[in-house]
């Protein structure tokens, strides 16, 4: 059962939270798929004088319009959920109640890492977890403590459709799952009722303590159980595989999406570890900070695919096959045919950019995890389908459709709404950020 299964997690070290109470386990379908719809980048509670009610209010259509026609069986508020930066209201949990709404109406199970605009001097990544607690369909867990450490640091198993419920006989031990979900908090924005800011990178204590569980996962069920993972802020490979193929930049025939922004990857403007030979590239520049994290990323036995956020105007995926030039990740390269790395969707109206809206959709089967392969789409607020990918050995080098380039924007009161598409284009992402962001909206955000 979950709550037993979540207690191995104990084994891997003092700094280890309790294990949480019981929920019924995630489990596959009888004809063998686990659907998981991804909300990425929500940004609820911005503008609260102005048009930001109505933002959130079309956020919170779009995404019912999406789980209704994707019917998934776990949604994934994959940060920044809230920008806390933005609202300075003493109901700002409310919010989460909000978000969760149409989700809990349709009684989904939900689970969420909390991204850099959920801390703030008056929005507490633990309280905003306290709220997400108190309803029955929320697995987001914390199980590393320690303020470095941030929140939401969990793993969850997913199980075959007829095996380990509340009711099964079955021993725990003989409860094996098919699939397990790591989520990971790389944190960032300010700490609560400070203004220091926080480092913005998964922290070296998650590190060890994602490789421990997962040694102890695999020797409590006698084998490796594949798994994909979730985190906010992309990894640093992220920025130079988007300056791989023709012309400096990735080839959006075989990595098909919107390749319209700058990545603000994970540990930059920090100053450099002193333990890392990664030199950062100037003022501002990359730190070498999420090395241990794309260190045991790459050597992680049975890790198919790790998907983020952060940059709304990017929604392409890569096969990280290996070492990549200018990367110094001690010689690690991922096992078997790579790691899939995927950005997803900007769902809310709220945040910069007015890149059409939607959500991504990963469909795992049990046949495709045998061949360590994902299929993944985007479905997006119009109801119409872009991206549809087989992720597998030949990803990189296979050919598709490309994704349209399409903006939407609110309508102000008593307008229309308007839209325009640039299909297969690439938008300079500083013009973007300028001409295209919410009125009143920084480029600081992401």
């Amino acid at each position: 059962m979950l709550a037993e299964t979540l207690l191995v997690a104990a084994m891997a070290g003092a700094a280890v939270e309790a294990a949480p109470a019981f929920k019924p386990p995630l489990q596959f379908t009888t004809d063998g798929n686990f659907h998981i719809s991804v909300f990425n980048d929500i940004h609820f509670g911005e503008n609260a004088a102005g048009q930001g009610p109505a933002w959130d209010s079309k956020t919170s259509q779009l995404m019912g319009t999406i789980m209704d026609a994707e019917k998934p069986q776990l949604v994934v508020l994959n940060g920044d959920l809230l920008s806390g930066d933005q609202y300075q209201g003493r109901d700002i949990l409310d919010h989460v109640d909000r978000i969760v709404k149409p989700i809990a109406a349709r009684r989904l199970p939900w689970a969420s890492t909390y991204g850099n605009h959920d801390s703030n001097y008056n929005l507490s990544r633990d309280q905003m977890l306290q709220r997400e607690k108190t309803y029955n369909g929320s697995y987001t867990e914390r199980m590393v403590s320690g303020q470095d450490a941030g929140v939401t640091n969990y793993y969850l198993p997913v199980y075959a459709d007829a095996g380990c419920n509340a009711s099964s006989t079955t021993s725990a031990a003989a409860c094996v799952p098919e699939l397990l979900l790591w989520f990971f908090d790389s944190r960032g924005g300010k700490y609560y009722r400070t203004h220091s800011r926080q480092p913005d990178w998964v922290d070296t204590s998650v590190v060890d303590w994602f490789k421990a569980t997962s040694a102890q996962l695999a020797a409590a069920y006698g084998r490796v159980v594949p798994s994909i993972a979730f985190v906010h802020i992309p990894i640093h490979v992220t920025t130079l595989l988007q300056k791989q193929g023709p012309g400096g930049h990735l080839d959006l025939r075989r990595h098909p999406g919107i390749n319209d922004d700058k990545i603000n990857g994970q540990s930059v403007g920090w100053p450099p570890a002193s333990n890392s030979s990664t030199q950062p590239s100037g003022p501002g520049g990359y730190s070498g900070r999420d090395v241990p994290f794309m260190q045991a990323l790459a050597a992680a036995k049975g890790l198919v695919g790790l998907f983020y956020g952060h940059d709304h105007g990017n929604t392409w995926c890569y096969r990280w096959a290996g070492h990549v030039d200018g990367l110094d990740a001690g010689g690690a390269a991922p096992a078997g045919t790579g790691l899939y790395l995927c950005y997803g969707q900007h769902t809310g109206y709220g945040g910069y950019g007015n890149w059409i809206r939607g959500g991504r959709q990963i469909v795992v089967t049990r046949a495709g995890l045998r061949r360590g392969t994902l299929d993944t789409h985007t479905r997006l607020e119009t109801g119409a389908v872009v991206g549809a990918v087989t992720l597998n050995s030949t990803f990189n080098d296979d050919v598709y459709d490309l994704v349209p380039d399409t903006k939407t924007m609110m309508p102000l009161p008593g307008k229309a709404a308007t839209a325009s598409t640039a299909a297969g284009t690439r938008s300079g992402w500083a013009a973007a950020w300028t001409a295209l962001m919410p009125l009143g909206f920084s480029l600081f955000w992401c």
